[in-house]
């Protein structure tokens, strides 16, 4: 029997059982380790494929960009079929995305980043779809505080296991090379994936709402076009150059489509979104701070990711450490943050979550790259993943509690894709910023040195001065050289000559390294000037209001009239 949601009195509403809660938890579980999947493997998988910088960001960002995009979409098509059937299709195209880059061939970044793809589209699928069961089993503040607390704390647990979970499979041998094993974290993933496809099958109930609800294709075309326009703009920036013409033309596209996606919604009957959400304070305060908490967020774990992975060259196991830094604190405070939602005011809990996020980029920022020890960033990194489980909560049950619950499905979507158009954009703006500064620093280090300039003529002729059978391996490192920061960074500086003896090789690794720590010092002042933004607006604007007390069939028609 489907677990339809209603009108009916608060006795008869349909209460969230324990089968539903376990199979909302794994499935955001999964959707989290698929997030968080890349951050320990970036150096690996640089070292084995042989990217570009931009190139590496798009790994990330492949998994993310449809997450934004399709979300709003699988919203409303969990409130029309059945939230049962599509948490379970999210999980089984999570699983086939991960197979697809397990067994992506060598040199094929093509291979790993249609499964990223793949399996961020089934994410898209679950995060709005887990939030909404959850909202329409709950009809108080205590326990809709205290499932989405649960929830939260599982995307936390998924977001410190499964850099945990990757950097233990790298240590295992793979046929492909010494960088190839990788790959096992996407297996991990698939596995993992059909444990969610099998737990909501078998446990879960199905909730609807199909009132007022249909499929709005003009709507999702154009917002997919102008978000996709968008983030591409931003991630090519730093590779193609911000005055290109791709680039100039991927953000005026972006500003036609999204203008275009506003004037649909307010003309068609059922749009993917109400755009009078927005007309709600908390809601559209509740959107900005989750725009810029979330970029501050995921730019922070990316550019820690590069950090210890790729510029400090940590391995899987040892980066893996620094993401456990950075997420345990959520499950540590499962229990502190679930008080405060119920005790607190939710704007100051808002603010607070976010100036956390805050102070622990500040920090960040500060700390060199040449500081290579765990130990100088740890405290940083603690009280960042603090705030992000406070922020995180304290934003869903916000943005959810503002609307009646027969809008659930349509804020819960709106919330997710704007909580991960902020995680998208922040390894993009973060990447972009970080890259963009290293390359001009080491081009202005080159251009002003005489003895460099020599040198790295020379590197780049080198492949034609050795044996046949080192021929390739020296073209691949001029080729990473030359490929950006990041390749150049890759490079040793010295190798074992003929003899044994260790001789130079490539004389950017220094200039590069150096680069790259203060590019990404960049970064993390961004993101802490994002995050205490977001500080400053929920404090302002949310701190004064009343902290709502039940959600009954009453008060959600006045609601929603006022909507």
């Amino acid at each position: 029997m489907d677990q339809t949601e209603t009108t009916a009195p608060d006795s008869v509403l349909p209460k969230l059982t324990a089968g539903t809660l376990i199979a909302a938890i794994a499935a955001c579980f999964l959707a989290q380790v698929g997030v968080s999947i890349p951050a320990v493997i970036n150096g690996y998988i640089n070292q084995d494929l042989h990217l570009s910088s931009t190139a590496l960001t798009w790994v990330s960002d492949a998994f993310m960009v449809p997450v934004t995009l399709l979300e709003l979409t699988f919203g409303v098509v969990g409130d029309l079929f059945g939230r049962k059937r599509l948490l379970a299709v999210g999980s089984l195209l999570v699983c086939a995305g991960g197979l697809l880059s397990f067994f992506t061939p060598s040199g094929e970044t093509a291979i790993l980043l249609t499964g990223q793809v793949i399996a961020g589209t089934g994410a898209a699928a679950i995060f709005p779809t887990s939030v909404a069961m959850l909202a329409a089993g709950t009809h108080t503040v205590k326990d809709r505080a205290h499932a989405i607390s649960i929830w939260a704390a599982a995307l936390t647990a998924g977001g410190f296991m499964s850099p945990l979970i990757g950097g233990l499979l790298a240590k295992i041998h793979h046929d492909g090379g010494e960088f190839a094993s990788w790959r096992y974290a996407f297996l991990a993933m698939a596995v993992l994936a059909i444990i969610s496809t099998i737990v909501t099958l078998t446990c879960a109930q199905d909730s609807s709402s199909p009132q007022g609800r249909s499929l709005d294709w003009p709507g999702q075309v154009t917002v997919a076009i102008g978000i996709f326009a968008l983030l591409f703009g931003v991630i090519q920036g730093a590779e193609d150059g911000w005055g290109s013409a791709r680039v100039v033309g991927a953000f005026v596209l972006a500003v036609v489509f999204l203008v275009l996606f506003v004037v649909v919604e307010l003309r068609v009957d059922k749009p993917l979104i109400q755009l009078q959400l927005f007309s709600n304070r908390m809601f559209t305060v509740s959107a900005i701070v989750t725009v810029l908490g979330m970029f501050a967020y995921l730019g922070t774990a990316y550019a820690t990711s590069i950090r210890l992975s790729a510029i400090q060259e940590y391995t899987p196991l040892k980066t893996s450490i620094g993401f456990i830094l950075l997420n345990i604190m959520g499950v540590v405070l499962f229990p502190v943050s679930t008080r405060m939602l119920q005790k607190l005011n939710p704007g100051w809990v808002l603010a607070g979550g976010m100036a956390l996020i805050g102070v622990g980029n500040v920090a960040m920022a500060a700390i060199p790259a040449t500081h290579l020890g765990l130990g100088a960033i740890a405290l940083p990194l603690l009280v960042i993943g603090a705030g992000f489980k406070i922020a995180v909560t304290a934003i869903t049950v916000v943005a959810v509690n503002s609307v009646p619950t027969s809008k659930a499905g349509m804020a819960s979507g709106a919330t997710s894709m704007l909580r991960d158009f902020g995680l998208t954009l922040g390894p993009a703006i973060v990447g972009a910023i970080a890259l963009t500064s290293a390359a001009s620093r080491i081009s202005d280090k080159i251009a002003s040195s005489g003895p460099l300039q020599k040198s790295l003529s020379e590197f780049y002729a080198a492949p034609g001065h050795v044996p046949a059978a080192e021929r390739p391996t020296v073209q691949a490192a001029v080729a990473a050289v030359k490929s950006g920061p990041l390749g150049q960074n890759a490079v040793p500086s010295q190798v074992p000559g003929a003899d044994g003896k260790m001789q130079p090789f490539n004389p950017l690794k220094d200039v590069a390294f150096h680069a790259l720590s203060h590019g990404y010092a960049l970064g993390y002042l961004v993101c802490a000037i994002a995050a205490l933004l977001a500080a400053v607006i929920a404090a302002v604007l949310l701190g004064g209001r009343k902290h709502d007390h039940a959600f009954a069939p009453q008060e959600e028609m006045a609601t929603a009239s006022e909507v």
